[in-house]
């Protein structure tokens, strides 16, 4: 159980949170939408289209990611009044 369930308050839905939530979400969406990136063009440096576009998206997914942990952190810290590293 979690800690807001243990103390008897529901979770808190805000838009920073719907913000990590779609900053998570979007690799998912790009990679489970095959027929974007199904392609042989336009190639990059002789690599068909298909493969740069997948290694592309492990370095935005990282990005991302990041960017989420570091607004998680923000969020975090902004619940426990500010105190919290």
């Amino acid at each position: 159980m979690s800690q807001a369930t243990q103390q008897g308050k529901p979770p808190v839905v805000t838009p920073l949170r719907v913000v990590i939530g779609l900053l998570l979400v979007a690799p998912f969406v790009a990679m489970l939408w095959v027929g974007s990136y199904a392609k042989v063009d336009p190639t990059f440096i002789g690599i068909p289209f298909f493969y740069w576009y997948q290694m592309l998206w492990v370095l935005i997914s990282t990005a991302l990611t990041v960017i989420a942990y570091l607004l998680w952190q923000s969020d975090q810290r902004a619940r426990k009044g500010g105190d919290a590293k």
